[in-house]
């Protein structure tokens, strides 16, 4: 594969308004050739008011929601407007930090990798992490590894880099957070090749904003079912 790989960024964003340019500089800060699509899933703070007034250039592209859809679906909204090689999710706010995109990006270049998976749980340094949310994240991981037979210590990171022809062929239908499991079982139907690196993470508690509760694993366990044994 060849060296230069242009890396689409998609962003879905929900009041973030104080975060969302920030993560776009850090983006912006990482040296690859690259292009960033931010979807603005109808945010009633000011996160739209913050992006439109941006100084952007032809790189960065903002799209809004006049409905709240979900990440699910703002991803879905980004993947008509992929120009790059690879694809990667980028959380507005700062949990991940797009300075581990190199690393990832790697394994295309070496390795022909058809997707990368960032995870957070692998024996890298970390911020610690609540225990529900920690053990959860295990237990779904397990859940979706008995389903797709594959070996992942983080099947719900955020950051799964995957080739965009790849991305863009696979049907997506999860409109929320239902993305994680479903991209990874489409993606072990058909048998691609995925790397797995450790990243750096630094969880957000509920009073700052994180947007993930128990009900949301709870759909989780379905979601792993239903694109595991009801989908092609």
């Amino acid at each position: 594969m060849e060296k230069n790989l242009k890396l689409s960024v998609i962003i879905p964003v929900y009041n973030e308004e104080d975060t969302v340019l920030n993560v776009i500089e850090k983006v912006r800060a990482v040296d690859l050739p690259k292009e960033i699509i931010v979807v603005n899933d109808c945010s009633t703070d000011g996160t739209g008011r913050v992006l439109d007034n941006y100084q952007k250039d032809d790189s960065i592209k903002v799209v809004h929601h006049n409905v709240n859809s979900g990440k699910g679906a703002a991803i879905q909204t980004a993947r008509q407007f992929i120009t790059g090689d690879l694809v990667i999710i980028q959380d507005a706010d700062l949990e991940y930090n797009p300075a581990e995109y190199p690393r990832m990006y790697k394994f295309f270049v070496e390795n022909n990798a058809d997707a990368v998976y960032g995870s957070r749980y692998s024996g890298n340094e970390v911020m610690v992490d609540s225990f529900l949310h920690y053990y959860g994240n295990k237990f779904l991981t397990f859940l979706s590894n008995v389903f797709t037979n594959l070996h992942l210590t983080d099947m719900e990171t955020c950051y799964k880099m995957i080739r965009a022809d790849l991305f863009k062929e696979i049907p997506l239908e999860s409109k929320c957070f239902g993305f994680e499991p479903e991209i990874t079982a489409r993606l072990a139907k058909r048998k691609a090749r995925i790397f797995e690196v450790p990243i750096y993470y630094e969880p957000r508690i509920y009073e700052q904003g994180k947007k993930i509760g128990w009900q949301d694993g709870v759909k989780a366990i379905w979601y792993i079912v239903k694109f595991n044994l009801f989908r092609k």
